[in-house]
């Protein structure tokens, strides 16, 4: 296999103890610039595994996020943040981190290393061929997501992934790879950095895409969004201000009746016909 780890080669810079703060901070800055170009390059990658995800979601298909360290976190993080935004159950986006919840806070020694525990770990949620699983390793070379995707593929279950490095072994077992190179990070193999900017990037693009596709968003509104704090509370009753030209008062009224916006609109709608 013709495979050159980028994110392990050395920095592009030296001496980084002797650079003052300003130095430090432009320089990760530019750093940190090239990565939404790295992104640009790999869209129709990320269009074809979105358009198959919402192929298997339209027919009760769940989505699930398997990584190890940084990675599995940026997983959790995004699956965490579906509920709340698109108003979908914690059952349909689920993140999954090499040693379990433990490891989300605190490193789990060795755990991205087993070629046994992923599956086992996907089978606790009794997947199926209608999911969708995405590896998402900076590496491409984590143990743990590897078998996890080479055990999907042998069940029909679709398999994506997100790395940032070309022709990896992730992205060999991967029916649906996402590289995005951007090339060796500022402090040399750091890949917390540029590899986890263009990670979080990537994953923010397909939720949000998928989300849209299934219908949880009307304009450009989050009308499904869980209404668990007064800032949304606030921010649904100004989409329904604006929706529906009424006042801040009968808003929040309607709002709180239905205790979601695009029902509100609905029968706000239905009762004035």
């Amino acid at each position: 296999m013709n495979f050159t780890k980028i994110t392990e080669q050395a920095s592009k810079y030296n001496h980084l103890e002797k650079m003052s703060v300003n130095e430090l901070l432009i320089s990760i800055n530019n750093e940190d610039k090239t990565v939404p170009f790295a992104i640009e390059k790999v869209i129709p990658s990320i269009e074809n595994l979105v358009i198959k995800i919402v192929e298997r979601m339209k027919k009760g298909g769940r989505l699930f996020y398997i990584g190890a360290g940084t990675s599995g976190r940026l997983g959790i993080v995004d699956a965490s943040e579906c509920p709340p935004t698109f108003g979908v159950p914690h059952s349909m986006v689920i993140g999954i981190i090499a040693g379990g919840d433990t490891a989300i806070r605190k490193a789990v020694e060795f755990a991205e290393d087993s070629t046994t525990q992923c599956w086992e770990d996907l089978q606790k949620f009794n997947i199926n061929s209608n999911d969708s699983v995405i590896g998402i390793a900076a590496s491409g070379t984590t143990p743990y997501v590897i078998s996890g995707l080479e055990k999907c593929n042998e069940n029909k279950i679709l398999t994506g992934c997100i790395t940032c490095n070309e022709n990896s072994p992730l992205s060999q077992v991967s029916k649906y790879p996402i590289e995005v190179v951007v090339g060796p990070e500022f402090v040399t193999g750091s890949s917390r950095m540029k590899a986890g900017t263009a990670q979080k990037l990537a994953l923010n693009m397909i939720s949000t895409s998928v989300m849209i596709q299934l219908g949880k968003v009307k304009g450009n509104k989050m009308v499904e969004m869980q209404l668990s704090n007064n800032k949304l509370v606030d921010r649904g009753t100004k989409m329904l201000m604006e929706e529906l030209n009424i006042s801040e008062e009968s808003a929040n009224k309607l709002l709180l009746e239905h205790k979601n916006v695009r029902l509100a609109i609905q029968k706000h709608t239905d009762g004035n016909q």
